[in-house]
């Protein structure tokens, strides 16, 4: 007889596998929680940041211009010819320095050799007209003429006396000492600087009742640069106020100078107000002509929490800082932004004025706080 096998009744199996997962459940888990630590600063990350603190600063608002390079007007000079003439030789060019003195261009001119031929002709009547009263004073001092004699001979003197001298008066005007009997004339720089126009070349000719310079002499090394500002933005400019001025042709340099003048009156063609910065140039980087953009600089009357915009940290929308109160006391805390303005951002709500913070590598120091929380 086969035995029969057992069939286990379907209680006992429902029974039994409760008691497994009883025996399951109080068996303890071998997967660990991680658990932070202390966040500290190390020695290497201490020589890696800046600290600053929270200040309450006056509200700074920016107005941003456009605006170009022009010569201090103050600071140039327009040379003009002489006398009318043909231009033999030009010694400079566009753009060159030149010093206090320098010869420009060499002129032949039909009206100095004129002047030089009446000069020569005064000098024959002044001498004729000198022995004609020596030998009229001998006679009259002897009794031979008469004192009128005399006298009309005295006069005739300095009548040839003031000739001479209006004829020299005149050579001086057209040049003096730079002028020569042949009739050139020598055009000389009257300041130091560069020359920022050029209107001649050899075999030009030229006239004086034509109205027109030269030459004009510049000294850069004090520019201004003059700015646009609209009507809605008139309230906001003074002279006084800080600008910086960047150039295309220099990106990151920022030249600093102030407002100086500020115009009365609206250009009719573009309604816009004109306004002066001057500017110290003594690299000569700043050419006449360069475009740039003006930003001024304008306090208001109200003040708020600000920080450096460096310490400012952004991440998914949101702003944080990175507080500081010893190498192992770190605190991130998320900020409300008022304004931007340059390298400082204004803050809304309260935060001690003097707590200090991170400014430099703060979001290193903010990934690596983050990461241990």
């Amino acid at each position: 007889m086969k035995r029969k096998t057992p069939v286990m009744k379907p209680a006992l199996i429902i029974t039994i596998g409760l008691a497994f997962l009883g025996l399951y459940a109080c068996e303890p888990k071998t997967e660990e929680k991680k658990v932070a630590g202390k966040f500290c600063l190390s020695d290497t990350m201490q020589k890696m940041v800046a600290i600053d603190s929270v200040r309450v600063c006056a509200i700074d608002d920016e107005l941003h211009l456009s605006g170009e390079v022009s010569f201090d007007e103050n600071k140039i000079v327009k040379v003009y010819p002489n006398s009318s003439g043909q231009v033999l030789e030009v010694k400079v060019t566009f753009g060159d320095k030149v010093a206090a003195g320098q010869v420009l261009a060499v002129i032949k001119s039909a009206d100095v050799a004129g002047n030089y031929t009446d000069l020569s002709g005064a000098d024959a009547d002044l001498k004729i007209a000198k022995r004609k009263l020596d030998n009229a004073e001998s006679l009259y001092k002897n009794g031979i003429s008469s004192e009128r004699e005399y006298e009309e001979a005295k006069q005739d003197y300095e009548k040839a006396v003031a000739s001479k001298a209006k004829i020299e008066s005149l050579i001086r005007i057209n040049g003096g000492g730079n002028t020569q009997a042949s009739g050139t004339y020598i055009i000389k720089a009257p300041i130091a600087g560069y020359v920022v126009e050029k209107k001649i070349n050899a075999g030009n000719f030229i006239r004086t009742d034509n109205g027109d310079n030269l030459f004009t002499i510049g000294d850069l090394r004090n520019v201004w640069v003059l700015a646009n500002v609209f009507e809605a933005d008139i309230s906001k400019i003074k002279e006084g106020q800080a600008a910086r001025v960047t150039t295309l042709a220099y990106p990151d340099k920022v030249f600093n100078g102030k407002i100086d003048k500020v115009s009365e009156v609206l250009d009719p063609s573009n309604k816009a107000l004109r306004v002066r910065v001057k500017i110290d140039n003594p690299q000569m980087l700043l050419k006449p002509e360069m475009f740039t953009n003006v930003i001024v600089t304008n306090t208001e009357n109200k003040t708020a929490v600000c920080v450096p915009s460096s310490a400012v940290v952004e991440e998914s929308g949101k702003q944080f800082l990175v507080m500081y109160n010893d190498n192992c006391d770190l605190k991130v805390l998320p900020v409300d932004i008022l304004k931007i303005v340059g390298d400082k951002t204004y803050l809304r709500g309260d935060i001690p004025s003097g707590q200090k913070l991170i400014t430099h590598n703060a979001l290193m120091i903010y990934d690596e706080f983050t990461d241990n929380q």
